[in-house]
């Protein structure tokens, strides 16, 4: 087969309705922002990606795109080399509070993900073959997924300056005591049939997250369950609510910061500890096995360098004995694509994924090629990733970003907006 070059890349930044989610260190704004690539190809063919929007990524986006012209989509390793070069001595900018230190090498990894997805998207068209048999082959034809509950308000409020109204009540309603969590437990697992429980916590005191924990064991006595304060905890903290929910969680997800802190609270924890904040990059894995600091690594394409690279994470991470699940941010269609056939082709992926597809109510593929059944999603078996853009949707969404005047996720200033007294702190108890 002749080379497949690349003619034009086009990036469009996309906004999306996101509910008044709470998290260690704010709240969601109105609006999710995400960053579609097309990547289009001498032979007529299309790629698809997508990744972060905030307004400094999408400058590196355009900067990689421009280097990437002319480029083979099979030559995956120049690739990251030329985009690499591209982004030489540039780490600023990329971190929204919830993720850990962004290093040079982190950056790249950011930026090339969506790139890589869409090549590999190119492959499988032109190979008649669905990306998860570029990884190596699908070893599981559905993969399954946590439900992923957050404690939220009912609607986002008016905001004090008089830009915004109040919002309308949302159908998932306000959650912000143990029934509430249990109530919206129920809502997702009914609607789509999650096997495993996932609790977004650092936002109240930790015994009112462990009231909730059990609140959720009482109504779901066989399900997995997981709690993520996001490093909202001191290690004495951290393991104090360890203890008190040994024999209950699955996993404790980041309970306090650093490698350092996450060694501490490892060498006293009854349950593996989990992370997708102090292991972000390559040469965090080191330093972490070598502590002894982490169980559970939470892979996610977008910052670990697309899919091959995610399956080289998956690789070290069953060299060491580390359990491997998968991290999920706001996203939409297209990421859930890469996520099941990177997950598909990952045999010891041994922990269901997160996503945050149920909280969204807009998206910008044509229905029908990825559904939650039974807490899980079938694995697209038609060529590339499987997904097509609907236009008329990426335009809506693209106008709805340029009217929705956010540029760069910042869950901390929404949060002081609606409520001034709020302090940010890490750690906070």
């Amino acid at each position: 087969m002749s080379a497949l070059t690349v003619t034009g890349i086009r990036i469009t930044p996309v906004a999306f309705a996101d509910p008044p989610l709470l998290n260690a260190v704010g709240v969601h704004e109105p609006y999710a922002l995400r960053a579609v690539v097309e990547v289009r190809t001498d032979s007529g063919i299309t790629g698809l990606g997508e990744t972060y929007a905030d307004e400094v990524h999408l400058g590196k986006l355009r900067r990689a795109a421009a280097a990437l012209a002319g480029h083979d989509v099979f030559a995956l390793n120049t690739a990251f080399t030329a985009v690499t070069v591209a982004l030489a001595g540039d780490t600023g900018g990329d971190a929204h509070g919830l993720t850990g230190l962004i290093t040079e090498s982190g950056t790249v990894e950011r930026v090339f993900s969506p790139f890589e997805v869409a090549f590999l998207d190119i492959q499988g068209q032109a190979l008649g073959r669905p990306v998860a048999d570029l990884l190596g082959g699908a070893v599981r034809d559905r993969v399954p997924f946590s439900a992923y509950l957050f404690y939220k308000w009912a609607h986002h409020p008016a905001d004090p300056d008089g830009d915004r109204a109040a919002g309308e009540p949302d159908e998932w309603g306000e959650a912000l005591d143990p029934a509430g969590i249990v109530a919206q437990a129920r809502a997702m697992v009914d609607r789509y049939g999650f096997t495993a429980i996932k609790l977004k916590g650092g936002v109240f005191p930790p015994d009112q997250e462990i009231e909730a924990i059990r609140a959720l064991r009482d109504e779901f006595p066989t399900l997995p369950l997981r709690l993520d304060p996001n490093a909202a905890w001191t290690p004495a903290t951290s393991v104090r609510v360890a203890r008190a929910l040994e024999g209950t969680l699955e996993y404790l997800e980041d309970p306090t910061p650093g490698i350092d802190g996450m060694a501490e609270v490892a060498r006293e924890a009854p349950m593996p500890l989990a992370t997708n904040m102090c292991v972000v990059d390559f040469p965090h894995l080191a330093p972490a096995v070598a502590a002894g600091a982490v169980g559970v690594v939470l892979s996610d394409h977008h910052y670990w360098g697309g899919l091959h690279r995610s399956r080289l994470l998956a690789g070290i991470c069953g060299t060491f004995g580390m359990g491997l699940s998968m991290h999920s941010n706001s996203h939409l269609g297209i990421s859930l694509a890469a996520m099941v056939h990177l997950a598909a082709a990952t045999p010891n992926l041994s922990y269901a994924c997160d996503t945050h597809w149920p909280w969204k109510t807009e998206d910008l593929i044509v229905p029908g090629a990825l559904e939650f059944r039974d807490g899980s999603v079938a694995v697209p078996t038609t060529p590339g990733l499987g997904v097509t853009l609907d236009e008329d949707a990426l335009a809506r969404l693209h106008e709805q970003y340029l009217g929705c005047g956010i540029r760069q996720r910042d869950d901390t200033a929404y949060m002081r907006r609606l409520r001034p007294e709020y302090e940010r702190r890490s750690p906070r108890w």
